[in-house]
Order: structure tokens, then sequence, then C-alpha cells
């Protein structure tokens, strides 16, 4: 038995097509021919320092239309292009930048910069709806691959769609078969076409003509992949697996490879690597900015809360953080001290009496918040994340709440995409809960610094609302 040496070559293949290659090799010479042409036309040379200018944007262009898939995107044209002039911008503001650093933006003719952006970016929508346009005249040409799903459910009718209603792609799924002992009205297969079951395979590849096999089979079904990959190679046929992982409440997934071996992350914090970096940052030079602003405010604050009733002017409370590490919340005392002796923790309600004047406002304009800037200095807390609740809570919630601690996948934050939604305050029903993980989940899968931006200026028009007592 041959040894499989299939681990020395990356698995992680990237597909590019003739078109997609002809298209970016057009973009660069676009870039390279408008440099020349309007350095003639106002200058009448070609100086070294536009010839660098050239190669430094194409390098920006490299770097950026690839993080964006540029050439790799296969939607509408409309959104197509709306991601080209993003691109284009991005790269363009990388050269200014550096342009800017290195003080020789004086160098340049604002002209023949300006006109280089506007006609770039018109000659890269004309080429791209061109190649777009032979493609179609090319897929329209070709003879369509006929293709089959192994298994059925939410997955298999997922692909079915997706691949039959994609214009760029020259496969059609037939439809599925169904796994030994499985019926096909038992795993939602109800509009996907059920061709027969498994142990027919070999027949219903030759009688449809299947040049393409999916395997899509339930992870408790997981164990049959091996002997369904070794039937079907006799049988000469494309084949791929797109494992069932979306039964799972997927934490911000993703595909790696690590040594030549796939990696399927099911679950991973979102800031790692440049990401924890630019959220700290973000972080940093925002809490500095708002407590130097805000100081009149919380000084006032305080003195208040200290003149009207004895205690603390601060509420400390242990809660659960970043990959449930604990910490100390920082928030202005709006309540009467617990005199009681009672540990336990109760959320504050409507009309809630222990609630103080003082108190009832700063809820109502959520100023009792503000210390936790300071969480936020210590990096214990963000600006934006999941609101951090007190431990007691967790560990309640979490045996009723089916993935409750996932949340904990990010920093707490001050607000959250949550607390925007309205799902803030006293939570009487469980549904109010799940309706915030859910939030809080889906905050953590979309993470972006524009995600971020967007909750903060909502935060702004939510202060005073029903729910903020």
């Amino acid at each position: 038995m041959l040894k499989n040496q299939s681990y020395k070559r990356s698995l992680l293949q990237r597909r590019n097509s003739l078109s997609n290659s002809f298209q970016a090799l057009l973009d660069g010479l676009l870039v390279i021919m408008l440099t020349v042409a309007l350095s003639y036309l106002y200058q009448d040379a070609l100086t070294t320092q536009y010839m660098i200018l050239a190669v430094t944007l194409l390098g920006f262009m490299a770097v950026v239309y690839d993080r964006f898939g540029i050439y790799r995107l296969h939607g509408s044209m409309t959104r197509k292009l709306m991601t080209l002039g993003k691109a284009w911008s991005i790269s363009f503001a990388l050269l200014f930048l550096l342009g800017f650093l290195t003080k020789s933006t004086d160098l340049f003719s604002r002209v023949i910069v300006s006109l280089l952006y506007v006609l770039g970016f018109l000659g890269q929508i004309a080429g791209h709806i061109s190649i777009r346009y032979l493609q179609r005249i090319n897929l329209a040409r070709q003879e369509q691959v006929k293709a089959l799903v192994i298994g059925t459910g939410e997955l298999a009718n997922h692909l079915f769609d997706r691949i039959n209603n994609n214009p760029w792609l020259s496969e059609i799924v037939l439809g599925a078969i169904t796994l030994n002992g499985e019926q096909a009205g038992d795993a939602n297969s109800d509009h996907i076409p059920v061709l027969g079951k498994l142990e027919q395979i070999g027949r219903l590849i030759a009688d449809y003509q299947i040049r393409t096999v999916y395997i899509a089979v339930p992870l408790d079904a997981s164990p049959l992949i091996k002997d369904i990959y070794h039937e079907l190679l006799d049988a000469n046929v494309n084949i791929h697996w797109a494992p069932n992982i979306f039964a799972l409440n997927l934490i911000n997934h993703s595909v790696k490879e690590l040594a030549g071996i796939p990696i399927l992350t099911l679950s991973e914090t979102p800031l790692i690597g440049t990401h924890l970096l630019s959220k700290a940052i973000e972080d940093k030079v925002i809490a500095t900015g708002a407590l130097i602003l805000l100081s009149p405010i919380l000084l006032i604050t305080a003195l208040a809360i200290k003149l009207e009733s004895p205690g603390p002017v601060f509420f400390r409370q242990v809660r659960t953080g970043w990959d449930g590490r604990e910490f100390k919340i920082w928030k202005f005392r709006s309540m009467r001290p617990n005199e009681s002796g009672n540990d336990k923790v109760e959320q504050a309600t409507r009309d809630d009496p222990r609630v103080t004047r003082v108190g009832r406002f700063i809820r109502r304009t959520s100023i009792d918040e503000l210390p936790q800037l300071f969480n936020v200095l210590a990096g214990q807390m963000s600006l934006v994340g999941p609101r951090p609740h007190a431990v007691q809570h967790n560990v309640e919630y979490s045996e009723r709440i089916t993935d409750y601690l996932t949340r904990h996948r990010i920093k707490p934050g001050i607000t959250g995409l949550a607390q925007v939604r309205g799902f803030r305050g006293e939570t009487k029903e469980l549904s109010q809960m799940e309706q915030r993980v859910q939030c809080d989940l889906e905050y953590i899968n979309n993470w972006s610094i524009a995600l971020d931006l967007s909750i903060m200026v909502r935060t702004l028009f939510t202060l005073f609302g029903r729910n903020a007592y």
C-alpha cells in the first residue's frame, strides 16, 4: 500500500480561473498605462517618482484586492463594483498615508493623482463589466456538469439551492441520495429530489452521467465517509466533502491549515493577531478621550451621590469577562447600601425601591455606567461587547440556555449589539435573555471596528430608552 504523502502539499488551494487572472493583469496594465499617459500629458516625461508611485500602488492593490476577494467575487455586478470601489479607495488611501509619512506628497501633481484615481476606477469598471459579459457567453456555451449530493437535510438543500442558482457555476445538482436506513422525508429533503439510496450509488452515477459528488452527511454518520470515498474512487468522479457542522452554534468559525492539515475551526475568539491590537487601540484612545471630556460629569455625579445618602460613591461587583476570567466592574452607586447581609444578586426592576433619587437619574441616563471606562483602560472590558453579567446569573442562565457561556469569547463591553436593539434592563422572561445571547453571538461572529463604531453611535440614541431604569 502506498503511503499517503498528500500532507506535503497545501490543502487550501486557491482556484484561479483564466478569466480572473486576465482581469488582474488588465487592472495592473491599466494603472501603468494611465500613469505613463498622464505623466507625458502634463509633464512631457515619465519621471522616476511616478514610476515608483505606480509600482507602490500596484503593491497596495495586490494586498487590498486579495483581502476583499475582488477576483473571487461572483455575485451581483452591483455588489462587485461597490466592493471594487472600496478596495480601490483603500489602496489610494494607503498610498497617501505612505506619502504623508515619507513627506513626499509635494513631489506629485494633484491633477495627475486625481485623474489617476478617477480614470483608474472608471477603467476598471469597464474592464470588469466586459470580462463578466464574456464569462456569461462562455458559460452559456459549456455543457453543464451533473452532480449529486450524498445525504439529505438542511445542508443538502443549501448546496442544491446555491449551486443551481449560481449563474457562474457550470454544475447542476440533479438531486440527493439517502443514507442506508434513512427515509427521504426524515431529513427535511422536501425540495431537493431524492434519486435513490446509498447502496445504489454506482448505478445512479452511471444512469445520470454524474461527474461530481458532494458528501454532506450528518455528523453522526461521519464514519461512513471513508467507505463512501473508496467506492467513489472507482467511479472516476470529482469528490467534495462538505462537513455538516452548521447544526452546531459556530463561533467565529473559519478554515485554516496547519502543517499541511486542514483545520476546521468551530469556535475561536475574534481577538487574535492584529484584531486584538486594533480593538485595544480603539478602546484605549476613545476611552481616554471620553474620560477627559466627561470628567466634569463624573465629578458632579460623585458629589451628588455622596451628599444624598451614606455609603461609597462607587459600586463594585465581580463579573465574568473574556474567556471566563473574573474581574470587578466599576459603576456609580445608584442604590442604598445593602444592610440585610443577603449576598443574593437581584436585577434592578422598574420602580425599584432600593434606587435613590440620584440613582434613578443616573440609571435613566446611563451615567452610572461611565466608571467602566476605567475597566476599559485596565484591559478588563471593551467599549463594545456583550454586557458582563454577575457570576450568580452566569451560573443560573448557563444551565437553562444552550451555548450561553460562549458569549465570553470576546471582551465584555459597556454597550453592545443587544443593548442597541432594545435588549437591556431587567429580563423577566427566559426568552428575553435568549434573544440577548443571540445578539451577543451575532456580534462575535461579525466583529469589526466598523461594527463597533456603528454600535457606539446607535448607543447615543438609546441612552434615554424606556428600558433604562
